[in-house]
């Protein structure tokens, strides 16, 4: 059966601002081992489900999905960082 991977997708550390966080990705794990290209040393398989990507505003939705179509599924979700807040002065201490 198909496995499917919802992430929860979460900002680049180049972004200030929070407009694609809380989104969530659905991919497909693979289903076949990757077999190296005997021409070009390449790895590569006849799995192409893992190139397919689809977008979902909420985690429901992409739950909802993977049942309605028999996938099984597992979610990642975004590690939540805390920030320590310290003065400047404290690095001297």
């Amino acid at each position: 059966m198909t496995t499917a991977r919802i992430i929860e997708q979460q900002r680049k550390t180049t972004q200030s601002g929070k407009a694609q966080a809380g989104r969530w990705t659905l991919e497909f794990e693979r289903s076949e081992k990757m077999n190296p290209d005997p021409l070009t040393g390449w790895a590569g398989s006849g799995d192409t489900k893992t190139q397919v990507r689809l977008t979902f505003e909420t985690c429901e939705e992409a739950i909802r999905y993977c049942e309605k179509n028999g996938f099984d599924y597992h979610l990642v979700k975004a590690p939540r960082h805390t920030l320590k807040l310290q003065a400047y002065a404290d690095n001297f201490r």
